[in-house]
């Protein structure tokens, strides 16, 4: 059923986020600190048994030179540099197996898949451990090191999803002048604050993205993972403001308002995870050229295939040319 605003009251809604004086400073700093590591690139290729697609298994340094793994597929033979599509997961989620996720590669990208941190036991397999402790935290990762802007979880993982942008400089089969980053629910969080950090992009497509409009999102729904905020703060009731103030460097409504490249995002108006009106406290604070599909009748999923073709399509008109 519908659970949020209209479609209609969705445009005009502005977050009330609050956007640091510090933010640029601490983000500058932070990815200073891990780029002063080398990005020490291993890219071995596997045996996945296809016919019409190379895969490598690449490993490359993350947050403070930490060894992530991540997936390289590209069409088989390939020698030249392709555009580039940069794949983040959603929440739980790992880099799966080599032979899933063959979409972008078959379809003639050159696809890059970060392994999340400390994740995949939802849907799809990992082998990236997060290395850093944390406080007392509710079981999930929203949680993890939130009393602190610099042990949060999400540093740590923003990082890495930047670090391997980064890595399209270094590979011969990726084109660092045609790149698209994408993904779905977390994965669309980190898109966006990908695209608020890394210029040159030419597109960014986050499906009914998470990360986005906390101060509202961990207000409005029951569903995890934003209700495992609201639980914490259930049980830490003197650190709320503390809280606030932490996730305002890592919301996607902040990142956003720094991009420059063309923005698409999906929201469902039934979605109890991402609740519409989060997605458009991200889309409405944009002012670069952007676009919303909105779909009435469904939940968490988005429009499903529908939204991966008209991604497919975003990358074909983005990524033509050289």
């Amino acid at each position: 059923m519908l659970l949020d605003l209209p479609e209609a009251e969705l445009h005009d809604y502005r977050s009330a986020q609050v956007n640091p004086d510090d933010f640029d400073e601490f983000w500058a700093e932070t990815l200073h600190s891990s780029r002063r590591h080398p990005l020490v690139l291993e890219v071995q290729k596997i045996d996945a048994g296809l016919v019409t697609l190379d895969v490598f298994d690449l490993t490359f340094s993350g947050f403070e030179g930490e060894r992530i793994k991540a997936w390289l597929r590209v069409p088989a033979g390939t020698t030249d540099a392709l555009p580039t599509i940069v794949q983040f997961h959603g929440y739980g989620r790992g880099r799966g197996d080599a032979i899933e996720n063959l979409l972008w590669a078959s379809a003639g990208y050159a696809h890059l898949e970060l392994d999340t941190r400390g994740q995949a036991w939802s849907g799809s397999r990992g082998s990236t451990p997060d290395s850093a402790g944390s406080g007392p935290q509710v079981p999930g990762f929203v949680t993890r090191g939130i009393d602190s802007r610099e042990t949060y979880y999400y540093r740590r993982l923003i990082v890495d999803a930047v670090r391997l942008v980064d890595t399209v400089t270094e590979l011969p089969t990726t084109d660092p002048d045609r790149v698209m980053v994408t993904g779905i629910s977390q994965g669309g969080g980190l898109a966006l604050a990908v695209a608020g950090l890394v210029p040159g992009l030419r597109a960014v497509a986050a499906r009914v993205p998470f990360l986005c409009d906390f101060p509202r999102a961990i207000m409005i729904t029951d569903s995890d993972p934003y209700k495992e905020i609201a639980n914490y703060l259930s049980w830490y009731r003197d650190k709320a403001d503390a809280v606030l103030h932490t996730l305002s460097y890592f919301d996607g409504v902040n990142f956003i308002t720094r991009a420059t490249a063309p923005v698409w995002l999906s929201a469902a108006l039934m979605d109890p995870i991402c609740p519409p009106s989060t997605v458009f406290g991200a889309y409405n604070a944009y002012e670069g050229l952007k676009e919303i599909t909105v779909w009435p009748f469904n939940g968490h999923e988005g429009g499903g295939v529908d939204d991966e073709q008209l991604v497919l399509d975003i990358a074909r008109r983005s990524l033509s040319g050289g």
